[in-house]
């Protein structure tokens, strides 16, 4: 896989605030694809992603 199809990104969560990098493959679509699934706190709606550079 070209490294240009992959993207590193930053999940906040909103309700505990705990904080999760982790790297996903790029969609079509122009979205990231990282398998995660929901926080540590059962929340699974409510995050901030960004993503770095």
């Amino acid at each position: 896989m070209p490294k240009s199809q992959r993207a590193k990104v930053t999940i906040r969560c909103n309700v505990c605030g705990e904080t999760f990098t982790l790297r996903g493959r790029r969609e079509p679509g122009g979205g990231v694809d990282t398998g995660f699934k929901q926080c540590l706190c059962d929340n699974d709606k409510h995050f901030s992603i960004q993503e770095e550079p």
